[in-house]
């Protein structure tokens, strides 16, 4: 028999909100990356600034999408009860909806982290613009 610990409830920023702050993190830091260094190399003539600058700006914004990251692992990490319940979270309670929700989101910032790191690495690589 399974014995029913208390429920953890979202009682701060925990919602369905959490659930998708990583991932549109990682999408807005694609997006600031291809497209700032797209838009310098198209148009670098119309620029004063270098090549590093933008890598610069690239290395700040990766930055600032891992800390929100690594903030959103945490809150969903504590939304999963420090990970004290072992999956599958499969009954139909209030209880284990918002341990899956917690532990989806979890899964969802390790797969953003990594992607932005990814999405970041060439620029570490790339030292100017090719034509």
């Amino acid at each position: 028999m399974r014995t029913r610990l208390p429920q953890p409830r979202p009682s701060g920023p925990e919602s369905l909100w959490t659930l998708f702050t990583a991932p549109v993190v990682w999408g807005g830091h694609f997006l600031i990356c291809y497209l700032s260094v797209a838009i310098y190399c198209a148009k670098r003539e119309k620029f004063s600034i270098g090549f590093d600058a933008v890598r610069i700006g690239v290395g700040i914004a990766t930055a600032f999408a891992l800390v929100a990251i690594l903030v959103s692992a945490w809150l969903a990490w504590r939304q999963w009860g420090f990970g004290a319940h072992d999956p599958p979270h499969d009954e139909p309670t209030r209880h284990d909806r918002t341990l899956f929700q917690g532990f989806a989101t979890l899964l969802l910032s390790g797969l953003s982290f990594i992607a932005v790191i990814f999405v970041a690495l060439p620029i570490l690589f790339v030292t100017e613009c090719w034509r």
